[in-house]
């Protein structure tokens, strides 16, 4: 058979559903052994929307989602999505084509040394030299793509190679082993806690990576333990949980670190460093930390260890629970949960124009009626998400905080929609972040996805502006124009509804969801609220 046949069968063999990307000249023979196979080519407008896709299918489904370019340009434009699932964690495996491999030791058309450009941001990647190490080549990259932690890989494939004639046979794909965590540090781990009088209990993104929300929620009400996530762990616990203290994640002093001010031992579980760094929960270095994840601590003087679980995060806690005794949830849970629920919800009823960024959450909240995948993009908007939305299921809150990459929530939102047909999404993103993949509603019309696009517009780089005044007290080089939303959203087929005041917002967010097909809501939003946050949080005290 040809290479690029052997290659699709390979592909199948993984189970791969979709592959996100844009045909080229030198991955014309991959894309033409793709008809007839079960895997159906998802064509974008540009090479960054499908390495994005291929991010989020991968976040929401533990399955690696696949990305294709061409060489030179094409690879190049995959880099953003490429980043972004590295740092953020998400299996993905990126297919880049190649020139001929006899014309690749000179300068020559298009050609540059992507293995080399891509080896800072993936996990690990490959060029194909030889056609019968195909079915090697592939299972390799999808097994080292989701063990932990997961993150991007990479197979470039020459197009000399891909057409050339060769025997092969896919590989049998093996289950992933589950680790344990050692005896002796679940003993130490269990002598930590139960020394302790107030425990809290850090969750992250290794969470949902192991599968390991029931257990965490099973091992907190057993223990009587609170629970406060980061970004990339939203709905951990309910809303209305008694044990959530919400979430962190702010560089500012946000009122639930008051429980980690108050605590005397921290269980950090499938917490990743690159989500929010030690230094902003435990800057005294002051509580130590029991430490239950895949991998080993990355080392930092803010990460004092007491003891090391590693190994599946759900089986690790399933192997400390017996040793753990039951407490009494500490007096101060209760009034610190009080006084959270006074100061994310003070704004949610505000009427206004423009509309207040906490009402646009609020009434996003009430609309999807904890439904909803929402997919945030990045921007002053996502810190009001990530500080103010609570979903009420685990992995339905998609957030870039690892690479933080602008322009993820439309694409994102689409392969949010093709992982989870039956679910409502939401693309939360602002103007700036919006316009940067907004071509892709026409991915989307064709499709035929059903999905919702919120628009924070106010005509600048709203967190540069915020970082700025904070910094500096004046802005620069921040402000741009934009197109009539509405007129851009019905040249593609869609929706569109624009919302000056705030009494307009929830009608507005409830028709969007009740429709059959894209809806963007263009809200006008008020982020002189931004630097109001700022003086808040800059005059926290611990009240309890």
């Amino acid at each position: 058979m040809k290479a690029s046949d052997l290659f699709v069968r390979c592909l199948e063999n993984e189970g791969v559903k979709y592959i996100f990307g844009i045909p080229g000249e030198e991955n014309t023979d991959l894309v033409d052994s793709l008809i007839g196979s079960n895997i159906e080519f998802i064509v974008v407008h540009h090479e960054q929307a499908a390495a994005f896709m291929a991010d989020v299918y991968g976040r929401l489904t533990g399955n690696p989602g696949v990305c294709l370019a061409t060489l030179g340009p094409g690879a190049t434009n995959l880099l953003t999505g490429i980043g972004d699932a590295y740092l953020d964690h998400a299996p993905v495996v990126a297919i880049t084509g190649q020139a001929w491999l006899e014309r690749i030791h000179k300068e020559s058309h298009q050609y540059v040394d992507i293995i080399g450009v891509f080896e800072e941001i993936t996990k690990w990647n490959q060029q194909i030299r030889v056609a019968h190490t195909i079915p090697e080549i592939i299972r390799k990259a999808f097994k080292t793509a989701v063990l932990e932690k997961p993150g991007a890989v990479h197979i470039e494939l020459p197009e000399d190679i891909a057409m050339t004639d060769t025997n092969g046979e896919v590989l049998p794909v093996t289950p992933l082993p589950i680790s344990q965590p050692a005896e002796d540090e679940v003993r130490k781990a269990a002598e930590k806690i139960n020394q302790a009088k107030k425990p809290i209990i850090l969750a992250g993104n290794g969470v949902f990576r192991n599968d390991a929300a029931k257990a965490l929620r099973e091992f907190a009400e057993a223990k009587n333990i609170p629970v406060v996530n980061t970004f990339m762990a939203k709905g951990i616990l309910p809303s209305d949980h008694p044990l959530t203290l919400y979430t962190v994640g702010m560089q500012s002093k946000d009122y639930v670190l008051c429980g980690f001010d108050l605590a005397d031992c921290i269980i950090t579980v499938g917490y990743d460093f690159v989500e929010y760094l030690p230094k902003y929960w435990n800057d005294e270095a002051m509580n130590k930390i029991v430490h239950i994840d895949s991998l080993p601590a990355e080392i930092d003087a803010y990460y004092p260890l007491e003891a090391e679980l590693v190994g599946n995060v759900g089986e690790s806690l399933k192997a400390l629970s017996p040793h753990v005794k039951a407490k009494e949830l500490w007096p101060e849970v209760k009034a610190l949960k009080s006084q959270l629920v006074e100061k994310l919800h003070a704004s949610d009823e505000v009427s206004s124009s423009p509309v207040k960024p906490q009402r646009i959450i609020a009434d996003l909240k009430k609309a999807e009626k904890g439904e909803a995948i929402v997919i945030s993009d990045v921007g002053a908007h996502k810190l009001w998400v990530a500080r103010l939305y609570q979903p009420e299921k685990p992995n339905h809150t998609i957030i870039s905080n690892g690479w933080a990459a602008m322009g993820i929530a439309v694409p994102g939102a689409i392969a949010a929609k093709l992982a989870n047909p039956d679910k409502p999404v939401v693309a939360v993103t602002g103007d700036g972040a919006f316009l940067m993949n907004g071509v892709e509603l026409a991915t989307a019309k064709r499709l035929g996805v059903a999905m919702v696009i919120v628009i924070f517009h106010d005509e600048k780089y709203g967190l540069i502006e915020w970082k700025q005044l904070n910094k500096y007290d004046r802005t620069n080089a921040i402000a741009f124009t934009d197109p009539d939303f509405l007129t851009f959203a019905k040249s593609f087929g869609c929706k569109g509804i624009k919302v000056k005041h705030s009494d307009e917002l929830l009608p507005a967010l409830e028709e969007a969801l009740a429709s059959e097909t894209i809806v963007l809501v263009d809200v006008d939003v008020d982020y002189s609220e931004n630097v109001e946050l700022t003086k808040t949080l800059g005059d926290y005290i611990c009240k309890l």
